[in-house]
């Protein structure tokens, strides 16, 4: 019982951090270590509960997902950004998986990419502070759509944040917040569905019944948590910007610098 309340935690924690730009799986591997999760691949209980905050954005943007996904769209502009903004994160996750499991999954790692990103969205914010020409997702170029996906890839290290990485993408290539925020939103989709149906397929022989319940369970917090946290994370881009999310970024590496 003890496992299932820590597993609740570590959704709650999902939930809140998937698309805010501090890094969820980053969040998780220091939560999962500080609560001494017992699973037995946690590694793939952090890659499998997103699926439960991607969920609530198939729900909030089910209106442009039911239109993107058409057959009659399939080969329009939107769609085609779409995979362009994916295919450079699937195929680098797809070569670097097995690194990435064994070397990047530690505090240490997640700590040094949480305070270079925060390092970095300052830099953006407040030196570089790009002026936007793009304000509508059905203005997003194909190029403006590989800059994004490009920056993806740079998630692929724990810590440094998928939604971080593509907003800032989105940013240098001339989005707004909002749009570079729903648009980063959108392609998490199908990338981390890629990268859960991946993991478990690598996985699923090493997961108990115990694993697959603490899965259901942190999936189940994560999705209902990440509804509103979608919504709330969008009235403070809006109106701070990335500002607050660097600060914290920056402290809180800090913090586990020194308690390390």
């Amino acid at each position: 019982m003890i496992d299932l309340y820590k597993a609740c935690i570590l959704g709650l924690v999902e939930g809140i951090t998937e698309f805010v730009p501090v890094s969820s799986t980053g969040h998780l591997i220091i939560v999962g270590n500080w609560l001494s999760f017992d699973s037995a691949n946690e590694a793939t209980f952090d890659i499998v509960i997103q699926s439960g905050a991607i969920l609530a954005v198939l729900v909030l943007y089910r209106k442009f997902f039911i239109s993107v996904f058409s057959p009659g769209n399939w080969f329009k502009k939107n769609m085609n950004n779409i995979i362009i903004a994916i295919i450079p994160a699937l195929t680098a996750g797809f070569f670097l998986h097995s690194f990435i499991k064994r070397y990047l999954f530690s505090s240490a790692t997640v700590t040094g990419a949480l305070f270079a990103g925060g390092l970095i969205m300052l830099w953006v914010e407040k030196i570089i502070r790009p002026k936007p020409d793009t304000v509508e997702l059905e203005d997003i170029t194909h190029k403006q759509a590989l800059i994004i996906g490009l920056c993806q890839c740079f998630a692929l290290w724990p810590g440094v944040s998928r939604s971080g990485s593509t907003i800032i993408g989105g940013l240098l290539g001339g989005l707004d917040h909002k749009t570079a925020a729903k648009f980063s939103f959108i392609i998490a989709v199908p990338v981390m569905f890629a990268a859960v149906a991946y993991d478990l397929m690598k996985s699923i022989d090493l997961l108990s019944a115990r694993d697959f319940y603490l899965i259901a369970a942190g999936f189940i917090v994560s999705f209902i948590v990440a509804m509103g946290a979608i919504v709330i994370f969008m009235k403070i881009l809006q109106r701070f910007k990335l500002l607050p999310f660097a600060v914290y970024r920056i402290v809180l590496s800090l913090l586990l610098i020194l308690l390390v």
